[in-house]
């Protein structure tokens, strides 16, 4: 089987996550990346680092696909983008479903979960997602 060499988009960069978060332009979603930043770091232990230009990422963890494509990414993380948040990690462990319809109102999509603003759903629930979403991928999903 050949591996796959395509170079990996979302690597961390060392760009700052406080200037990044500084620059988001939409109020709400600068606050809530705020309240994320703390939230994420609290639960997680890790020192928040920005992967890519837009994601702002706590941990890490190698993966590799069956296809040969491997590469290393946030544990968990986030990106304010204009039209909701976009929480990266949480949806992957077995708590997540009953987790998930307490949260209150969001979308999933492509291993993301998406929120328009965190007054929306239960903070809480939240935090047990991140922390869940977290032990998962570094305890099950941690390959290397």
């Amino acid at each position: 089987m050949a591996v796959n060499k395509t170079q990996n988009k979302t690597v961390a960069t060392g760009a700052s996550v406080e200037e990044f978060l500084a620059a988001v332009e939409h109020p709400v979603r600068r606050e809530d990346g705020l309240r994320l930043l703390d939230l994420m770091s609290g639960i997680t232990g890790q020192q928040a680092a920005m992967w890519g230009p837009t994601i702002v990422g706590f941990g890490e963890y190698h993966y590799k696909y069956g296809t040969g494509r491997e590469g290393d990414a946030p544990a968990v993380g986030f990106s304010p983008r204009k039209a909701s948040l976009s929480l990266y990690g949480l949806t992957y462990g077995p708590e997540a479903a009953e987790l998930l319809g307490r949260l209150g109102k969001h979308k999933t999509g492509a291993g993301c979960l998406y929120v328009t603003k965190l007054d929306d759903i239960d903070v809480a629930v939240l935090a047990e997602l991140i922390r869940e979403g977290y032990r998962h991928v570094r305890t099950v999903l941690h390959h290397g």
